[in-house]
């Protein structure tokens, strides 16, 4: 029984028992002892009939979902505080629907972790967008950022255990720049819209998407005079498959700067990047991305200005609710070969009915950064972890 089911056996449990606590027109009394006629039984079945259908219009206009994994991971770099261990990668709650009709709205928790500042209970998702046209909608509040093809995807959706090197560091689930975890979002407002539907087709070709954001991520408000000006286009020469490039110029203010150690901290830098790829999505998959990124790291003043990351991904169907995953995966921190990080990625997800999904993950990392140092790390290790999804 999900959440939905749940709640509606709730209400209609209520029902019942208002029903049963003030007797209906036509209820018959033996020996202080209220007796059901027909007619009882009738307003009964029709109170059950009208609470149904109430609850019913709610579902349509606003629902509620969640999911949670599990994940336990082993690793075998050499001089590391831990080997891995069990974790919870997620547990996210969320509420979506319509109001007014052309406004949709989501909002959306994670509330796993151990509470504190940007950890434990927070905001991930909370927005409304306004969808009168296909071709013009604007979105307000806190969400993705309109940067990559792989940042908007849910976690369930990537195929691999983790997004790639490129989305984490350079579309900004865990960004390079020294920015909080912010799971690719911020806050700010977004245009967006598609264009030129084919007849034959049914699909539109041209995706467009920009917005303006405050540049500090998510459930921080701005902390400088600057934004950050972020946008998409793409093409759809097929329905299943996208071609496009974007855009990011802004800058972030470093928001734990202390004067006294200037020295070693950045106040603020630029973050200019632009990426380009495309995606095919059927029942086979294929994803690519180059992203290109210059600003500095406001924790470290000494990491280079310049960085990139490309990655190609590859999933095939074995059978039904069955697919494998294959992704080469690169990332250069100071646009050097010297600085060059490649993960080779494997995966198996199992899906076993619409709500549960069983997946296992292998990457084999050489890290040439770890190697061209003074003192020299583990640059060649293996990582395995296995994952469980449950979803309502």
């Amino acid at each position: 029984m999900n959440f939905k089911h749940l709640l509606l056996a709730i209400f209609a449990a209520g029902a019942l028992s208002a029903a049963a606590e003030e007797p209906a027109d036509g209820l018959a009394t033996q020996g202080g002892i209220e007796a059901d006629t027909t007619e009882t039984k009738t307003s009964k079945t029709g109170i059950i009939a009208k609470t149904k259908e109430k609850l019913k219009s709610i579902e349509d206009k606003l629902k509620f979902g969640g999911y949670i994994i599990g994940k336990y991971s082993y690793n075998d770099r050499e001089a590391q505080a831990t080997d891995g261990g069990f974790d919870l990668r997620f547990i996210r709650l969320y509420a979506n629907g319509y109001c007014f009709k052309d406004f949709y709205y989501r909002f959306q928790l994670e509330v796993n972790g151990a509470p504190g500042v940007d950890k434990g209970p927070r905001i991930v998702d909370a927005f409304v967008e306004w969808q009168h046209w296909n071709f013009f909608r604007v979105k307000l509040g806190q969400f993705k950022r309109s940067f990559g093809f792989e940042n908007p995807y849910s976690p369930l959706n990537v195929g691999l255990g983790s997004y790639s090197q490129a989305t984490m560091k350079l579309a900004s689930i865990n960004d390079r720049i020294g920015e909080h975890k912010s799971s690719g979002r911020d806050l700010g407002l977004q245009f967006q819209g598609d264009g030129i539907k084919g007849k034959k087709e049914g699909h539109y070709w041209l995706h467009y998407q920009v917005g303006v954001f405050n540049g500090q991520g998510i459930n921080h408000t701005d902390k400088d005079h600057a934004k950050d000006f972020i946008g998409g286009l793409w093409i759809r020469p097929i329905k299943t498959l996208e071609i496009g490039g974007f855009g990011w110029i802004g800058q972030y203010t470093n928001e734990n700067f202390k004067e006294k150690e200037a020295e070693k901290q950045l106040k603020s830098t630029d973050r200019k990047r632009w990426g380009a790829g495309l995606k095919y999505e059927d029942k086979w998959t294929l994803r690519s991305e180059y992203m290109y990124s210059y600003g500095g790291v406001v924790t470290d003043k000494t990491r280079p200005f310049h960085s990139d990351a490309w990655y190609v991904t590859l999933g095939a169907p074995i059978f039904k609710n069955f697919k494998v995953y294959g992704r080469w995966d690169c990332y250069r921190d100071a646009h050097t070969w010297a600085s060059l990080k490649t993960d080779y990625g494997f995966s198996a997800n199992y899906t076993l009915g619409k709500n549960l999904i069983f997946q296992f993950n292998y990457t084999f990392t050489d890290d040439r950064s770890a190697r061209n140092t003074a003192k020299p790390l583990d640059s060649h290790y293996n990582t395995l972890d296995v994952q469980v999804t449950a979803r309502f």
